[in-house]
């Protein structure tokens, strides 16, 4: 016969063929009905309440202590669950946890007893390990494991926990005051410095609102130039396709004007081409016959001038040869003159330029006295009798007189003022 049983349950099967017995811990096995037996054990987790009342500390202080742990009987470990059939075969649970609760107890009164108020009040959680430690290697035996001890409560009926707290509370409540002093403190300059960076944020906040304000207006402006360039160059460009195809017009129209032009010339050509014709039938043919005729006249005209031309040519240079003898023969007579000229002034020196000068001083006196020869009227001017006017201008003309022959000196260098004055006397 098949028995099941679930994971927090074991089976133990005894009687025939099952020495030692066979224990399973969740899971199934066949049964002999009257020649094997089958048993059950509780593999649940069990809660102790472990309450110590009363236990004498180290210094003889009397403290109640309360601790909560959870154990069970390991069905994994063979040992152990063999262990805890032996002990616990057909006890129920609440007289196996009766069992590990008195042992429990009695370590935490044997623990309690080595620790002083302090250690075990300050300390809980080594007091909760000393406990954890020597229990488990008690139970252990018994086939239970300890899942967990945790200290509960720790109390005294002599007020000692309470005396031991109050300066400690009094430090506490101290340092309560300090702190909540220093976190208002610290509040109100948080508070300030929250404030502070409140404002610098606002104003960062502004400032960057106008930077983005004025990147806005510099980068609309710019669009906005854009914008209006596009638009002037748009305009421009339409106004450009305007002008070329106004251009293109004219052209077109010039090309039409040059075109009709053209024709009008080709027109006028063909017409002079037909007057031409005609002027040459009707006048150039008589005008050539005309033209050939005179040509022909002034060819003889002109044959007849260059052979008067050529006859009066040759006839003037006859008469320009016999005019260069007559010259270079009137030329050698002066050339000869004029040696002994200066023979004869080699001789007489002095006196034949003085004879040269003599017949020369008329002509030079004539030009003197000719600015004389050309007034129309002489006015005397005295304070008295007319005779000193007289004597005045005579001494004038006398005066010129007498200067010619110092020019004369001078020009040539030769004293003839004496020979002067005795031919004039």
């Amino acid at each position: 016969m098949f028995y099941t049983c679930g994971p927090n349950e074991a089976m133990v099967v005894s009687g025939f063929c099952r020495s030692p017995p066979l224990m399973i811990a969740g899971g199934r096995v066949f049964v002999f009905p009257c020649i094997q037996q089958i048993q059950r054990i509780s593999l649940n987790t069990l809660t102790l309440n472990v309450k110590s009342d009363k236990v004498y500390t180290r210094h003889g202080v009397p403290i109640s202590v309360t601790g909560i742990a959870q154990m069970k009987i390991q069905g994994q470990n063979k040992q152990m669950l063999a262990a805890a059939c032996q002990m616990f075969m057909g006890k129920s649970e609440a007289e196996i946890a009766h069992i590990a609760l008195e042992t429990l107890e009695g370590h935490q009164r044997a623990i309690i007893a080595h620790l002083t108020v302090e250690e075990i009040y300050k300390d809980r959680k080594k007091f909760s390990e000393q406990v954890f430690k020597v229990a488990s290697s008690d139970l252990v035996n018994m086939g239970i494991s300890v899942v967990s001890y945790t200290l509960k409560d720790v109390h005294d009926d002599q007020d000692y926990l309470h005396s031991l707290g109050k300066g400690r509370t009094a430090q506490v409540q101290k340092d309560a005051r300090i702190g909540e002093a220093n976190n208002k403190r610290d509040a109100v300059i948080r508070e300030a410095h929250a404030m502070q960076e409140k404002i610098s944020a606002q104003y960062r906040n502004e400032i960057d609102m106008a930077k983005a304000q004025r990147d806005y207006e510099l980068k609309k402006a710019a669009y906005d130039m854009e914008v209006n360039t596009k638009k002037a160059e748009s305009e421009m460009a339409y106004q450009l396709q305007v002008a070329k195809t106004k251009q293109r017009i004219e052209e077109e129209k010039m090309q039409v004007q040059v075109v009709e032009r053209t024709q009008q010339i080709t027109l006028q050509e063909q017409e002079i081409a037909r007057k031409e014709m005609e002027l040459e039938a009707k006048v150039k043919k008589p005008a050539e016959a005309e033209r050939y005729r005179l040509e022909k006249l002034a060819e003889a005209q002109r044959l007849k001038l260059i052979m008067e031309a050529e006859a009066e040519a040759e006839s003037i240079r006859i008469k320009g040869e016999a005019e260069a003898f007559a010259v270079e023969a009137k030329g050698r007579a002066e050339a000869e003159q004029m040696v002994k000229k200066a023979e004869a002034f080699q001789q007489y020196k002095e006196g034949a330029m003085v004879d040269m000068l003599l017949e020369k001083l008329p002509l030079m006196a004539e030009e003197i006295s000719r600015p004389l020869c050309q007034a129309h009227k002489v006015t005397m001017v005295s304070s008295g009798t007319g005779d000193v006017g007289a004597a005045k201008l005579s001494g004038e003309v006398l005066d010129i007189m007498t200067r010619v022959p110092e020019a004369v000196e001078k020009l040539t260098g030769v004293s003839i003022s004496s020979q002067v004055t005795s031919r004039t006397g």
